[in-house]
């Protein structure tokens, strides 16, 4: 079909006249499809081919038999054993081409390793967010804005309630926490990849050196950051402290740890909540915090609008989370916009399964 001459981003993006990228990307019960390339992206079941956009367990399934993915992201899913049978690494902004479509990863910011997915056939590019964040994370990656014609984005905080404070200003809530009360432990609820290694580097940028105690849970995660640069300080196992030391200490432990029988032994746990979800009161009565920490590793309601508009797309498809309120705000500038409701992801990385509630 004719092209329009005008051309935008670093990609070159020419305005497509009525294309459809329907007829070679589609939603399927498996998984966003890819039918040129014969591969699905975040595929829900066992596939032949697939990419995987990072290491949460509701986008990197174990069972399949060739993995294309970040590096960092074959680490993490080797971490948590679910390593495919044969995995491809392709650093961020390398391409390959497969059955004529052109693709690249793109830091997504999210977590270690998570990327975006850039798909280029017969001159129309889609790009497949994943999970993203645009807030400055210590531990991955910054986000990259794609230019596209066709955008697929989450929505997991698609609603004008959803707006993130600096992270580094909940973290110096907690540090003002342990200094009014220096005889307690405070225990973090974080996810064991990406939050958890978070929190803890950002508590070594605002200056607290002490051993911060780990669950066994986050404990090997903790590892395979470490070893790719990211210096956490010294971390302890939780499990081998006495609970008379652990006083004045910032424990960290997967938010449904609270339900452990050792708990009961700390002194007097001052209990914090590191999670986007708490920015609303009710979710974070819900989790037992005292401390809610709103931290978290997905856009917020300006970050979503501001990359719709940034990645100059003609379209717009949401693939979960909030998804009205996006798009509405889409339709309004002129954007064609739908819900692909892709059943099998969270509502916020994947910790409903873990924690009964999801955290984000």
């Amino acid at each position: 079909m004719k092209q329009q001459a005008a051309a935008t981003g670093d990609y070159g993006i020419a305005r497509l006249a009525g294309r459809d990228p329907a007829r070679w990307i589609y939603p399927t019960p498996v998984g966003l499809y890819v039918e040129p390339a014969g591969l699905y992206i975040d595929p829900m079941r066992v596939a032949e081919r697939a990419i995987v956009t990072h290491g949460h367990s509701d986008h990197a399934r174990g069972g399949h038999r060739h993995v294309l993915a970040t590096p960092e992201t074959l680490a993490v899913m080797g971490v948590r054993k679910v390593k495919p049978k044969s995995g491809q690494a392709l650093a961020s902004g390398e391409s390959v081409t497969v059955g004529g479509v052109r693709i690249s990863l793109h830091p997504a910011g999210h977590v270690l390793g998570s990327a975006q997915v850039r798909l280029e056939w017969q001159g129309e590019v889609v790009v497949v967010s994943g999970d993203y964040k645009r807030a400055a994370d210590p531990t991955c990656a910054p986000f990259e804005l794609v230019p596209c014609h066709t955008f697929v984005t989450e929505a997991t905080f698609g609603l004008p309630v959803y707006r993130h404070p600096p992270a580094e200003a909940e973290i110096g809530r907690l540090l003002a926490s342990l200094t009014l009360f220096p005889e307690r432990a405070h225990l973090v609820g974080a996810y064991s990849l990406g939050k958890a290694q978070r929190v803890i580097r950002l508590l070594r940028l605002a200056g607290h050196e002490r051993p911060i105690w780990v669950h066994q849970a986050l404990w090997e995660m903790c590892a395979l950051y470490q070893s790719v640069g990211i210096d956490l300080g010294e971390l302890r196992l939780l499990a081998d402290a006495r609970p008379a030391e652990l006083a004045g200490e910032v424990l960290l432990a997967p938010p449904n740890a609270s339900a452990e029988g050792w708990l009961a032994a700390l002194p007097e746990p001052v209990r914090a909540v590191a999670s986007g979800w708490v920015r609303v009161r009710k979710r974070a009565t819900q989790q037992g915090a005292e401390l809610a920490l709103v931290i978290s590793d997905h856009a917020d309601w300006d970050e979503l609008r501001q990359t719709i508009v940034e990645t100059g797309c003609e379209r717009l498809w949401v693939t979960h989370g909030e998804e009205a309120a996006l798009i509405h705000f889409a339709r309004q500038r002129g954007i064609e916009a739908r819900a692909l409701s892709l059943v099998g992801y969270s509502d916020g990385e994947d910790e409903k399964a873990e924690a009964g509630e999801g955290d984000a």
